[in-house]
Order: structure tokens, then C-alpha cells, then sequence
């Protein structure tokens, strides 16, 4: 998962507003938009050195004699080939938004207990019935199976700097020494439009943007109305986190993983939490199963249903509802024939709202295991930190002094 932060060299002050200042700041942004846009393809003040990261799709066609180094991951990462064993019961969760949205009292009530359990005991589940139109879905699949499909040099006329988040190449490197991902990405930022950067949106196909368009408003619909039902699982108002999260952050992001001769020895995409509220998945068609969550301290494999969005809690929840609704560590794995193609959407509340535990969650048995923090600070910790695991997370956790 990645964010937009406002800017890596950001003034700290910034991201502090006070409640009289977000008038102030959202006239800024839009006098100013400028700066937002050249946050989103930071300049770092110290030069990141990267060292040269090798196109997996290029190194795919070459088949070289072995894996280069630095995608060779140490042995403790390494993924098994078997598929974890694991009884039916333990099959990611499958929510139907239909009954959620029309179903009687309660077929509506069973669905919110089935979405309650999902997201407190996985963290993670399959949406499915959620009326976004199946022939939008295999439109943007193929768009970008065909980006990811053109010449190298066609791809990098849309580059994604290093230290930066948008555009293609790879996100979150920031070393020489760094292990890579079998992957290539390329994203973007949505929502608010400042985020955008123009440059990095190809001209060809003409319809590219139209078709985001379109689709990302399908699906920021599709959060908005999960968060009211999980907000209702919690026992809170259903609107309560739209009216908190204020103009939310949008980002939308497409992962190619070509086959690998190796898969006991890379990884599509490191550990990692997400520091979202939620994150929307759409598995290419025909893709081999490549996500794995975290469960039991054991990696299980996901495996999409067919026109399904896979879902998952991050950071943002987990934090509001002080640990009740947990985001889950997972990873992405690589096939030795098949490739995978999977277009993920973030959906996060704006940069300038200050989080914590909400008081619903919050007494004597279950103390306060968050501080409050700006949204936007959080969002540039994130995105200027290698993918770690929950490590990230740590940037918001209460600090116990030992008093000792």
C-alpha cells in the first residue's frame, strides 16, 4: 500500500493545522495547487540512491541462468512452494453487499454480524453482489494488461522517481543494498484532484482517462458505503467516518508480477500493513494466486472469487477503533508459469484530519494503545519507509516509559 504524502521536504507545521487554519489551507490549495503537485513527485533534499533496478518484465524475457541478488530474498523470507493447509473455515470471508443494502432486517443484520467477524478475526474479506459493472471491471483489466504490455521505453516516458509514489517503476526503495520486488507497478493519485500529477497520465489509449475515471468512482462509492456498514458492525452512526475522514484520499494503483523461475526465492511484493482505511483489490482473470495474509502466523493464500473485490482493513481503522478491527500483514507471492496482473485502489481520510482511538473504544479493560497524529504526517512516514511488516504502525502506537 502506498499514500500521498503532501511533500517529503515539507515545513513538519504543516501537517498541524488547527481547526481555524483548514478554511485557510483548503483556499491554499486551491490558489496553490502547484505545491501539492510537486509533493507528489517529491525532489528529496538528499539524492535517494536507488542503484539500477532491473524491468522484472525485461529480466523475464532475457531468462537469465539464475535470479539476480537483488531480488534474492534472505532465507527466513523466503516463501514456501506448498500451499498452507488450512480447513474450510478458515477460507477468507465472503460478504454480499446486496444483502447488506436491500436484504430484509434480518437477512441485513446476519450479513452485518458475517462482516463484523471478517473484519475482527481476518481482517480481510470478499465482497461480492457489489453492483459495479462487470464489463467496467474487465475494461480497466485489460487497459492495464496493455500498458504493462507496451515497449519498456513507451512505460518510462511515465517514470516513477525515486523516493516518490506515482508513476511507473518500483515504490518504497531507497537503498542500494535495498531487496527488490518481482513487480512493476503504476499509480496514481485520484482524489482530491491536487494530488494528481498530469505528467504521469499516458495520452494513449485516448479513453486511459475516462475509464480511471469512471472506475475509481465506482469504487470510492463502493468504500464509502462499506465504511457505513462497518461502522454500523462497530455500533457506531453509518455515517460517522465520512463526516471524519472529510474529502478522502483516493489512489489507485496496478501490479504486473511476470512468471519467475524462482518463486522459492523472491517475492512479488514485501510484507506490509496498508495505511489506509480500506483497500479494494481486483485480480486480473486467469491470474495465478499471488496474495497471502498473515493468519495464525502462518501465510494463507487468497483465493478471489471470480468478479469479487478482495477487501482489506488498514491502518487508519485499526487505529480509530483502537485495535478492535485490526489491518493484517500480507504479501504477494510469484508463479514459475503464470503471471498476475491485480488493480488496487486506497481509500484514506484527507491529510488534514487529526486520528486516534475514538472513545467507543476506550476504557479500563482496553486502554488507549494509540496517540493522536495527523493524518498527512502519517502518510509521509509511510510512503518514505521501506515495506516492513506492521512496522510502519509503530509510528502511532502509545510509547509505555519504563518508569523502572
Amino acid at each position: 500500500m502506498f499514500h500521498f504524502p503532501l511533500s517529503i521536504n515539507s515545513d513538519p507545521s504543516w501537517f498541524k493545522p488547527s481547526y481555524p487554519q483548514l478554511k485557510k489551507r483548503r483556499k491554499l490549495n486551491k490558489t496553490h495547487c502547484h505545491l501539492y503537485n510537486h509533493s507528489m513527485s517529491p525532489v528529496p533534499i538528499t539524492p535517494i540512491m536507488v542503484g539500477h533496478i532491473v524491468d522484472v518484465q525485461e529480466l523475464r524475457r532475457s531468462k537469465p541462468m539464475k535470479i539476480p541478488t537483488r531480488f534474492v530474498r534472505a532465507m527466513e523470507e523466503r516463501p514456501t512452494l506448498e500451499t498452507v493447509a488450512m480447513p474450510p473455515p478458515c477460507e477468507v470471508p465472503v460478504v454480499d453487499l446486496s444483502k447488506l443494502m436491500s436484504g430484509t432486517k434480518e437477512v441485513s443484520n446476519a450479513e452485518i454480524s458475517q462482516l463484523a467477524a471478517a473484519c475482527q478475526e481476518w481482517g480481510f474479506f470478499q465482497v461480492v453482489n457489489h453492483s459495479i459493472d462487470l464489463g467496467l471491471l474487465e475494461r480497466i483489466e485489460d487497459m492495464a494488461k496493455d500498458f504493462f504490455m507496451l515497449p519498456l521505453e513507451e512505460k518510462q516516458k511515465y517514470p516513477m522517481a525515486p523516493g516518490t509514489v506515482q508513476g511507473y517503476g518500483q515504490a518504497f526503495v531507497f537503498s542500494e543494498d535495498q531487496k527488490l520486488d518481482w513487480c512493476n507497478m503504476f499509480a496514481l493519485g485520484i482524489e482530491p484532484k491536487f494530488i494528481r500529477d498530469p505528467k504521469l497520465w499516458p495520452k494513449s489509449p485516448p479513453e486511459f482517462s475516462e475509464l480511471v475515471e469512471t472506475y475509481s468512482m465506482e469504487v470510492r462509492k463502493l468504500c464509502q458505503s462499506l465504511l457505513k456498514y462497518i461502522s454500523t458492525s462497530l455500533g457506531l452512526r453509518g455515517n460517522v467516518f465520512e463526516e471524519m475522514f472529510g474529502v478522502a484520499v483516493q489512489a489507485i494503483r496496478m501490479n504486473y508480477y511476470p512468471p519467475c523461475a524462482r518463486p522459492d526465492l523472491v517475492l512479488g511484493l514485501s510484507p506490509h500493513s496498508d495505511g489506509s482505511a480500506l483497500t479494494v483489490l481486483q485480480q486480473g482473470k486467469g491470474s495465478s494466486v499471488g496474495l497471502q495474509i498473515l493468519k495464525d502466523n502462518k501465510w494463507v493464500p487468497v483465493h478471489p472469487i471470480p468478479n469479487a473485490f478482495v477487501i482489506n482493513i488498514g491502518d487508519t481503522i485499526e487505529v480509530l477503533t483502537n485495535g478492535k478491527y485490526k489491518s493484517v500483514e500480507h504479501r504477494a507471492v510469484t508463479h514459475k508459469e503464470k503471471d498476475r496482473l491485480s488493480i488496487v485502489t486506497f481509500y484514506a481520510p484527507s491529510y488534514d484530519v487529526e486520528l486516534g482511538p475514538m472513545a467507543e473504544f476506550v476504557d479500563k479493560s482496553n486502554p488507549c494503545k494509540y496517540r493522536r497524529y495527523n493524518h498527512g504526517e502519517y502518510s509521509k512516514h509511510y510512503v518514505t519507509n521501506k515495506l516492513q511488516g506492521k512496522k510502519a504502525l509503530e509510528f502511532a502506537k502509545v510509547q509505555i516509559e519504563n518508569l523502572s
